[in-house]
């Protein structure tokens, strides 16, 4: 598209956060943060900000940090101004009623409730409870009902004038910094600023400062080995040291070369001898640089490593390769090779790196504005500016194996974990390191001769030349190669003007679908594919050649980007080992280990296995993850994998979009890429007897109410999910459209009456459906088991749409207009990198619709819809002719003490519904229920 419409965007950071909370109503920022969007005295509409967002094409989000709370919006560019004033009003004066300071509570509860299965945030949880007493890493930064409604009212304590009191001590102008980006002038941009913010209070005290609250690590308890039951059944070790703040270092960023070197995969790396043993699958050594790792009190630096079976019962001698490898780091000293060899990689991606969008490009800036002087603001989180050894020595020293915390997590720690962590209700126990190791460690113990510094990196690029182009210029990928083995698309970038490429290729076989037990094999032979190539390719992931590779449904997907003057060697040597594929016992059973945990993460995710639920009703002959998880448990060999990839590599449909900075085409073809060479004569693969399909057949549903109701996997999560769907069916373009406008004008009122005002859950969403060609929409609510059933819920979604079609029906012709106008102008928006560009094209290659100016084909439609139009569209598959499928998974919460922490993910347990929901036909038999129903043709939305 040659539009030159983008979104304007604002940012502003406050320099507070958590670590402020006071003693007696621990997550007060967070609730703060969530409190000053309820509406203000100007604008007193609860949610009338995000209603003027969603009218106008714009999006707003914010975050609370330890030290740090940020905000941010876009919107379209006409609408800025406006929107900036109504977001002012947040700093200037919230209303912050008490009324909806008692629902609110609510989201903060149940955004506390989404985030207690997860293993991250309760690591966090329990580290921060090592702090000393008094330090403020040991507060619970969440917040949840009991901390900030039931404990305050015991005691007493009015929340709403602490709310207030706090937003009058710390949302101060001084503490403020503000990043806003529009095609407007500067001098216009600035008369905005200081006309709306000049009214934000300012009161002169001293911004609050923890500076000297050093060493909040330096405490008996911290150099101990803690075990931990994981909610997901993964082995992971952590080796972790609080070293003094180093933000003040920024310009050498000492933690980050020395990330680099534990973190490397090549050979002589600790990655690399732990994969060679079977030990480990990944490894993440550094400093995220969120509060919780880099703040003014101490820096974290952290070594993370995703365990095999093996590896956990060898956890002391992996440790030891760990502390062998700091040795060897300390004994060699800072390398300025290394360091400048980092420092020409990470300047030459700052040239050329691609834009942000706006309103993560303001986020991003206004944080920097707190953290680095004026003329550092762009570039002081990417740069390394100059090499000083002293200064990456100093903490170098510091990581020796007497001041490290060990962490294990582990499904084996089941039942042996006796004490539980306050908040998240985790699992562990503590014990001191062996005395052997202890020993060991202090001593003069040898290094390892097989780690080692890497060696230079051939896939540094050097040649940085925009090439010209000698052929006509179009504004679409163009078909360059096409036979019966395979496709090619291509488009030469002359927009963005930067030295990178974009590379996506499918590799279709018809094989994959066949069963459940291919599927577990195609997703065995991905992984190991990677296992295999991540040594060799490790390089060119560091030298910013990005690639992947991913087991589609129906292929093999690989992607690349970066910069063209290497990406060849890449895409060479990912082929190489595609077609030279082997595997060793060792290796192969390391992986089916791995696959064992990854479905069973997916199957106790109530989210995941709703989607698993529906799709599987939906799209005929999809396999479910339940089904794939019961073959990964029988006896699975090596040669069973060997058959399926040489089965697999015999019969292939290839397809592929490349786009970037090349000549040519056929400079492409004959210099580069050698496709033909590359793919067909490397692999000798033959063309199936037909094209491989990209899509699922869909079964249509029948014209009455449909409820499967089945219960989450996982009794320690307190969470269950509701989604309600209305299938459409086969529809062309034009429907599609409606559809996104009809969900785009339900977004607002889903939000506002789900959870605003009924308070149901953190998450609530509609969404448009596009499954496999058919289309729907649903609504979800994602909800917690001790507060609400999902009938009720599921009721409460009715009477959202009861509502909202009152709304439609009575929607004025100018709200209507407003919001046809805001999707015209979304998806006129000009792509801010060439990636967006590819990631739409990509689709309609990856699903053979081939409707590279769909953007533009909806939009025509936009420009002649009517009200009654859509209106008319959202009561037929409402109610006309109605096809409704409700999926419930529930939550049967269990706060009891358990003999395992682990259930049974083998069987689906269907569940009744109650008498709420008597009417829904109950579907307790998914392959019973669907073998009844018509199957619709494969569809594409092609006109």
């Amino acid at each position: 598209m040659s539009s030159i419409i983008s979104q304007s965007a604002a940012a502003l950071c406050i320099s507070v956060g958590s670590f402020s909370d006071p003693a007696d109503l621990p997550g007060l920022a967070h609730f703060l943060e969530h409190m000053v969007f309820m509406g203000s005295e100007k604008y007193p509409a609860e949610n009338g900000f995000d209603a003027f967002l969603k009218r106008h094409g714009g999006s707003d989000n914010a975050s609370t940090d330890c030290e740090r709370t940020i905000f941010k919006f876009d919107v379209q560019r006409k609408y800025f101004r406006e929107a900036l004033d109504r977001w002012a009003q947040f700093f200037i004066g919230p209303l912050m009623i008490p009324d909806a300071v008692d629902r609110e509570v609510e989201a903060v509860d149940s955004e506390y409730q989404m985030a207690q299965p997860l293993d991250s945030n309760r690591k966090e949880m329990l580290f921060g409870g090592l702090a000393k007493a008094g330090h403020p890493m040991s507060k619970f930064f969440w917040g949840n009902a009991q901390t900030l409604k039931n404990e305050p009212r015991e005691k007493n304590i009015n929340t709403y004038e602490r709310l207030r009191e706090f937003w009058r001590r710390y949302y101060s102008a001084h503490y403020m910094t503000l990043a806003v980006q529009s095609k407007e002038t500067l001098d216009n941009l600035e008369e905005w600023v200081r006309e709306i913010f000049i009214k934000i209070p300012n009161n002169g005290q001293p911004r609050a400062d923890f500076s000297d609250l050093q060493d909040p690590f330096d405490t008996p308890d911290f150099n101990k080995l803690y075990r931990v039951v994981p909610v997901r059944k993964i082995h992971a070790l952590t080796i972790s040291w609080a070293l003094p703040p180093q933000g003040k270092h920024y310009r050498v960023k000492p933690l980050h070369y020395i990330s680099w070197l534990i973190g490397h995969e090549g050979a002589g790396s600790i990655l690399s001898l732990l994969r060679k043993k079977c030990w480990a699958l990944a490894l993440f050594g550094g400093n995220s640089e969120s509060g919780f790792d880099q703040n003014t009190t101490y820096s974290i630096f952290s070594v993370s490593i995703t365990l095999s079976d093996e590896g956990f019962h060898n956890f002391f001698q992996v440790i030891h390769i760990v502390f062998q490898y700091l040795k060897m780091l300390q004994s060699v000293g800072p390398q300025q090779r290394l360091y400048e060899e980092i420092q020409k990689i990470e300047a030459s991606e700052f040239h050329y790196q691609e834009q942000m969008e706006p309103i993560e490009f303001v986020a991003n800036i206004c944080e920097n504005m707190q953290l680095f002087p004026k003329e550092d603001f762009l570039r002081g989180d990417q740069l390394m500016f100059e090499y000083n050894p002293e200064v990456i020595s100093a903490p170098l020293r510091l990581l020796t194996p007497a001041t490290a915390n060990i962490l294990l997590l582990s499904p084996e720690h089941d039942g042996l974990c006796h004490l539980k962590e306050k908040w998240f209700g985790t699992q562990y126990s503590v014990e001191d390191i062996p005395q052997e190791y202890c020993d060991l460690w202090a001593g003069d113990f040898p290094l390892n001769p097989d780690l080692h510094l890497p060696a230079e990196n051939r896939f540094i690029a050097t040649d940085f030349t925009l090439k010209t182009s000698d052929c006509p210029d179009t504004d679409f990928p163009v078909k360059i190669i096409d036979n019966e083995r395979g496709r090619l698309w291509f488009r030469k970038d002359n927009k963005f003007k930067i030295p990178k490429v974009y590379a996506r290729f499918q590799l279709l076989a018809p094989i994959i679908q066949e069963s459940p037990k291919n599927l577990v094999l195609f997703d065995l032979f991905v992984n190991i594919l990677a296992h295999n190539l991540a040594e060799t390719a490790y390089d060119a992931d560091v030298a910013q050649l990005e690639y992947m590779l991913f087991p589609g449904d129906h292929g093999l997907f690989i992607r690349l980007k970066g910069f063209n003057h290497k990406l060849s060697l890449l895409l060479n040597l990912i082929v190489d080992h595609l077609a030279n594929f082997s595997t060793t016992p060792n290796v192969f059973s390391m992986f089916i280990e791995q696959l064992k945990k990854t479905y069973y993460i997916i199957l106790i995710k109530p989210d995941q296995l709703g989607r698993d639920v529906r799709l599987q009703i939906l799209e005929h002959h999809r396999w479910s993850v339940m089904q794939k998880y019961k073959v990964i448990m029988t006896d699975l060999g090596v040669t069973d994998l060997m058959d399926f990839v040489n089965r697999f590599k015999a019969e292939l449909f290839v397809e592929g979009l490349i786009q970037g900075n090349f000549t040519s085409a056929v400079s492409l073809i004959g210099n580069l890429f050698h496709f033909r060479h590359v793919f067909t004569l490397k692999l000798q693969y033959k063309a199936p007897p037909a094209e491989p399909p990209v899509l699922f057949r869909v079964v249509e549903l029948p014209q009455t109410h449909h409820l499967c109701k089945v219960q989450s996997l996982n009794k320690a999560d307190a969470n269950s999910e509701v989604t309600v769907y209305y299938q459409t069916g086969l529809k062309n373009l034009r429907e599609h459209t409606l559809m996104e406008l009809l969900v785009m004008h339900m977004e607002e009122p889903c939000f506002d009456f789900l959870r605003t005002k009924e308070t149901l859950g953190y998450q609530v969403y509609p969404s448009c459906r596009n499954t496999s060609g058919v289309l729907g929409f649903s609504v979800t609510v994602e909800t917690q088991a001790t507060k609400f059933s999902t009938d009720f819920v599921e009721g409460k979604i009715e009477a959202f749409l009861d509502n909202f079609e009152e709304k439609m029906v009575n929607l004025s012709d100018e709200a209507f207009q407003t919001q046809v106008t805001a999707l015209i102008k979304l998806k006129e928006c000009e792509d801010t990198q060439l990636g967006e560009e590819v990631d739409r094209n990509w689709f309609e290659v990856l699903t053979q619709q081939y409707v590279f100016d769909r953007l533009n084909k909806e939009i025509e439609v936009l420009k002649n819809v009517t009200k009654d139009e859509l209106v008319s569209f959202f009561m037929e598959h409402r109610h006309a002719s109605s096809r409704k499928l409700s999926i419930h998974v529930c939550s049967l919460f269990d706060t009891e003490e358990k003999t395992s922490s682990y259930g049974d993910v083998s069987e689906l347990i269907f569940l009744p519904a109650s008498p709420i929901l008597a009417k829904a036909s109950r579907i307790t038999d998914i392959r019973a229920f669907t073998s009844s129903l018509n199957l619709h043709p494969y569809h594409k939305i092609l006109q």
